[in-house]
């Protein structure tokens, strides 16, 4: 059958149509945002970043005018701010769906999701944003992200024009010797951390895998994890403006602040495990034990602490606490008239550096018995515990006949001192613990006692120690450290 013009011509016609609206379908059912996004508008735009509003005094805040003004830039930023409790008094935060309040702490009347600030943010940058701070300029949330996608920096931030303006600095972490240290950064405006207030940006996945991302305060917590990562922070040149009527103006609210945000501080770092705090210039903080305190550690296993298991050695504090103690409990002796030496580990220590072992709990001292008579805190010892004038605790071992000098009564960091007598020029006493170095020795290793640097001061030691070292501990003691349970846990298997 064959095909008049006119027939041909309406079969193209709804050919045509068909075709019309079925693309007109397909348009209908693409997302709005595919249908209307310019290809060239940045992926910055917009839904790509979350403010996340952390640090802020529930009793003296300016939220809702830094909230407004991100609102004013784009009506549909996403705003989450984030609080322990329910803020008192309440914050009057905009009643519309993209600006929500998420409580940390969990409830009972919450689901678990509901206090994990990741359920609240479906976006793939994250912009933690302090009080007093506003948006002012269109377009910086933007270009951080635009540095952020550059490279080179897994975080990017931008100083407030406020009283403390962000600055760089250069952060290390040793979580083996529990101390975080600051320095000047080498490389600004690339840098390990920042001091100061500055406006954040980091991916949002970055951000939520840290084990405490949104521990307060913010900028001690965020930066302390991400220079343990190796992660960098870019500092731009842009900056966001101060709010018009700034937080804490007042004497009383600055005081309040400051004195709550030194107790939050205090409580992060213990709670990460930080208990030093070595600042540009020398300066240092303690967060560790102290006399008025226990000790960082409990009941010592197997010759083994607790914190080896976990990576780490001594705390520092607990260090100088024993360098203190070790310090005064030598020049008691001396005053006394007492003979003593370096034993042990403590030997040990000052034979490799001149100090106590890295690891080490406690401080070993040989003395002669028939000196104990000498010194009035030992014979006081003898009938019982006795604490002296600068609060260090002399007593009689439980475990055998030795004496043991506490740091305080709180404090159980602790010098050992052990009374060896000669017999037939050998050096014995009365009491043995199951320890390898725990044995008999000739009497001439004291006959004459040698200085021999130790814990900040100069303390006496057997002559010719490497010899006696090795006698103790076995040959090369000196030259290969090692734990003081190796079939427990051993040095070269703990990293």
């Amino acid at each position: 059958m064959r095909l008049t013009r006119c027939q041909a011509a309406l079969a193209a016609a709804i050919t045509l149509n068909l075709l019309v609206f079925f693309y007109v379908s397909w348009l209908q059912q693409q997302p709005r945002n595919s249908r209307t996004r310019s290809p060239r508008r940045g992926p910055a735009s917009g839904p790509h970043v979350t403010i996340l509003v952390r640090e802020f005094e529930a009793f003296d805040n300016a939220v809702r005018e830094m909230v407004d003004s991100f609102l004013q830039q784009d009506p549909a930023q996403p705003v989450v701010v984030a609080a322990d409790t329910l803020p008192y008094p309440p914050l009057a935060l905009p009643r519309i769906p993209n600006v929500r309040l998420a409580l940390l702490q969990p409830a009972l009347d919450r689901t678990a999701g509901a206090s994990r600030p990741e359920t609240y943010v479906a976006t793939e940058y994250v912009a933690l944003v302090p009080d007093g701070a506003r948006a002012e300029t269109p377009g910086q949330l933007e270009r951080m992200v635009e540095v952020l996608r550059a490279g080179g920096a897994r975080l990017v931030a931008a100083p407030v024009a406020s009283a403390n303006p962000a600055r760089c600095l250069a952060l290390n972490v040793s979580l083996r010797e529990w101390t975080a240290r600051y320095g000047p950064a080498p490389s600004a405006p690339r840098c390990d951390a920042l001091d100061g207030d500055a406006v954040v940006l980091l991916r949002s996945r970055d951000l939520f895998n840290l084990s405490a991302p949104l521990a307060r305060p913010m900028g001690t917590s965020l930066f302390l994890q991400t220079a343990l990562r190796g992660w960098m922070v870019q500092l731009l040149d842009l900056t966001f403006p101060v709010a018009r009527q700034p937080p804490l103006a007042t004497a009383h609210a600055r005081w309040k602040a400051e004195r709550e945000g030194r107790a939050r501080r205090a409580a992060l770092l213990r709670a990460l495990g930080i208990r030093l705090v070595r600042w540009e210039g020398g300066r240092l903080e303690w967060f560790g034990c102290s006399k008025e305190t226990p000790r960082c550690f409990g009941t010592v296993v197997g010759d083994t602490p607790a914190y080896l298991y976990e990576g780490r050695w001594t705390p520092p504090c607990c260090l100088r606490a024993l360098r203190e103690t070790a310090r005064y409990v030598v020049g008691v002796l001396e005053a006394a008239g007492v003979r003593y030496w370096l034993e042990g580990g403590s030997l040990l220590g000052a034979a490799r550096h001149g100090d106590i072992i890295p690891w080490d709990y406690d401080v070993d001292l040989g003395i002669y018995l028939e000196d104990v008579g000498n010194c009035e805190q030992l014979r006081g010892a003898e009938g019982g515990s006795v604490v002296d004038e600068r609060g260090f605790v002399w007593e009689k071992a439980i475990e055998g006949d030795f004496f043991r000098v506490q740091y305080s009564e709180s404090n159980h960091l602790h010098v050992d001192l052990w009374p060896f007598y000669p017999r037939n020029g050998v050096m014995t006493k009365d009491t043995w613990l199951d320890h390898r170095q725990d044995v008999e020795f000739p009497e001439h290793f004291l006959q004459p006692l040698v200085p021999l640097p130790f814990a900040g001061f100069v303390a006496q030691a057997p002559n010719n120690y490497r010899r006696f070292l090795e006698l103790k501990f076995g040959p090369g003691v000196i030259e290969n450290p090692e734990y003081p349970n190796p079939a427990l846990l051993s040095l070269a298997g703990s990293g």
